[in-house]
């Protein structure tokens, strides 16, 4: 019986959850920063003319731009082994301060210790980050209850595109001021190490370890999560069983094919109507912004019809899961199957990349939160796993384009380079649509011990 406490009374889940929000908004922040910045450190303006303009060619640009993933892959499992053994809290505390730090001398580094010594900062800012989603998602197993799931699943992740306009818009701005594009890096590192601070103070693992949470709160958010442990430290990994794990293939597979067609469109999609249509998004404000705005809406948006539908148990949760996926993953593809032959309408293709990115979103309601569905025990794990080896697609993808597009004003090319994304996609939601369950695995308690009660197929109704 779930306590007597509906879902929209606010609440100290909801506190943690904002602090998570802010968190990975940061995350994105500390992520994107250099790539508006390093257009001013790399070219003489006379608003930076007090800093000088690094000697990076577009080859030494690019290297040092990737070198982020070099790092952000190689921790992602491991972090989500040490969120579950140790908490979340500890992790993300430190792995901000220190991406802050970094990032607040990133312009030493990069004045004084030249092209290897930024490589090597951003290597191990990736590295920092890639505690981010695994701890992240290991921390809403603990505090996201099932009728709520879809809606605070949506607001944590959805820090990415809120922290990716916020940098967009900022940072142009400061490296354009007097203060330089030095700024830009001292302003982004500062914040995370303000919200570390902060976060040290008023962020908690779990319920159970929160201080001032009321009674009735912990019940509720507990009773909801039955197929949670609070035993998780004691117990060994299955490596064996999730390796082998049908369903956790299917959420890899829609992952991987979910990067690649994502960064396809926001990497891509500017160069193309660039070279077809004269037109620079990255030079335009307001049309750089709109993909990542209609997304971060859109994202609130099917949040709320997602949880309203399964807390009324309209449709199993599986099937939500999969409708979801589908959304996520065939209306993008879809718009760029028409893309690859939308010809000379500058309209049409710039709707079109809008309209994708905003359907994308409901991967939060789709593979993203899958997850947790799966094992909530072993979350930080999962997505460790699945974030890990999934973003080798998301360097993969634009460097498949960059083979392609040889004359970036052939259509031909750019058509392979569309469908190509719009087949990966296809297949990557088809396989999830086949093999995927939002079912509880067995080996979630893999010391044998049976829940004390099963998460049902369809999620509670939050009375």
């Amino acid at each position: 019986m779930i306590p007597q406490l509906t879902n929209s009374q606010f609440g100290v889940r909801h506190v943690q959850c904002f602090m998570a929000f802010l968190g990975i908004a940061i995350a994105y922040c500390l992520r994107v920063n250099l790539s508006v910045a390093i257009v001013s450190m790399t070219q003489n303006s006379s608003s930076s003319a007090d800093f000088p303009a690094l000697p990076w060619d577009e080859s030494m640009k690019g290297t040092i731009l990737s070198s982020f993933f070099w790092g952000y892959c190689l921790l992602q499992i491991p972090a989500g082994q040490l969120a579950e053994k140790i908490g979340p809290k500890f992790l993300l505390v430190a792995v901000v301060f220190f991406g802050g730090i970094v990032t607040v001398l990133t312009p030493f580094a990069a004045i004084h210790g030249g092209f290897y010594w930024m490589v090597f900062s951003r290597i191990l800012q990736g590295a920092a980050q890639g505690f981010c989603y695994p701890c992240s998602n290991f921390l809403l197993s603990k505090w996201a209850p099932t009728p709520e799931r879809g809606r605070l699943f949506t607001w944590v992740f959805n820090g990415g595109q809120f922290g990716t306009l916020v940098t967009m818009a900022m940072a142009g701005v400061l490296a354009d001021s007097r203060w330089g594009w030095p700024s830009v890096f001292y302003v982004t590192g500062s914040i995370a190490i303000l919200w570390a601070l902060a976060y040290s103070y008023v962020g908690a693992n779990s319920p159970l370890e929160h201080t001032s949470i009321s009674e009735a709160e912990r019940k509720y958010i507990i009773s909801t999560l039955p197929s949670v442990s609070s035993e998780r430290k004691a117990f060994k990994t299955p490596w064996r069983s999730i390796v082998t794990s049908g369903p956790l293939w299917a959420l890899l597979i829609s992952h991987c094919g979910q990067n690649w067609g994502f960064w396809t469109l926001l990497t891509q999609i500017p160069s193309y109507v660039n070279a077809v249509f004269g037109v620079n998004i990255k030079k335009s404000g307001f049309l750089s912004a709109l993909p990542y705005a209609s997304s971060f809406i859109m994202g609130f948006v099917f949040s709320a019809i997602g949880d309203r539908l399964n807390n009324r148990q309209v449709l199993t949760r599986t099937a939500s899961k999969k409708i979801w996926n589908s959304i996520a993953l065939w209306g993008p593809a879809v718009a760029l199957c028409m893309l690859a032959f939308a010809g000379n309408y500058e309209v049409l293709a710039l709707s079109l990349l809008v309209v994708a990115v905003a359907l994308n979103s409901a991967v939060n309601l789709g593979y993203l939160s899958n997850h947790l569905d799966l094992s909530p025990n072993f979350a930080g794990t999962l997505m460790g796993i699945t974030n890990g080896l999934s973003n080798i697609t998301s360097i993969s993808a634009p460097l498949f384009a960059g083979f392609v597009v040889k004359d970036p004003r052939s259509l031909l090319q750019w058509q392979i380079v569309f469908l190509t994304s719009a087949g990966i996609f296809f297949v990557g939601n088809l396989v999830f649509i086949i093999f995927g369950t939002a079912e509880v695995q067995p080996w979630n308690s893999p010391r044998g011990q049976r829940e004390s009660e099963s998460e049902p197929e369809a999620s509670p109704r939050s009375e």
